[in-house]
């Protein structure tokens, strides 16, 4: 075995991970309830339950960028994607969660999806060529 290449993402991920589970065993004593959160076709239940996913799937993919070798840590492509990641993994849930709660906060969507685009650009420009 060897050490994760971007280890600020394998910590990330790992908590995003993490957070899923806490999340999805906190909604999971609610969601039985048919009129939990407006029902279960609601905008509110339906993008809280888009926020527990993208805690789970953001965070394996910090997990997965973390081994990755390309782009090398050291480099300005390899900071820049390894903190997109973690922006964009942080975001997206955070933007769920709180367009959930307050729906107005579904217009900040941009931000964790321009992190997220960037870090997969930043990722790829930094491969070997």
């Amino acid at each position: 075995m060897y050490d994760p290449h971007h280890p600020l993402n394998w910590y990330a991920g790992w908590g995003l991970v993490l957070a899923a589970f806490v999340t999805g065993a906190a909604l999971g004593l609610v969601f039985h309830r048919d009129d939990f959160w407006g029902g279960y076709g609601s905008f509110r239940r339906r993008v809280v339950r888009l926020g527990h996913v993208a805690l789970a799937a953001l965070g394996l993919m910090n997990v997965v960028y973390s081994l990755s070798p390309w782009p090398g840590a050291a480099t300005w492509d390899g900071r820049a994607a390894s903190l997109c990641y973690v922006v964009g993994g942080i975001a997206m849930p955070a933007v769920c969660f709180l367009a959930g709660w307050k729906k107005p906060c579904r217009f900040l969507f941009p931000i964790p999806v321009a992190a997220l685009i960037l870090a997969v650009l930043f990722t790829l420009r930094g491969a070997p060529g």
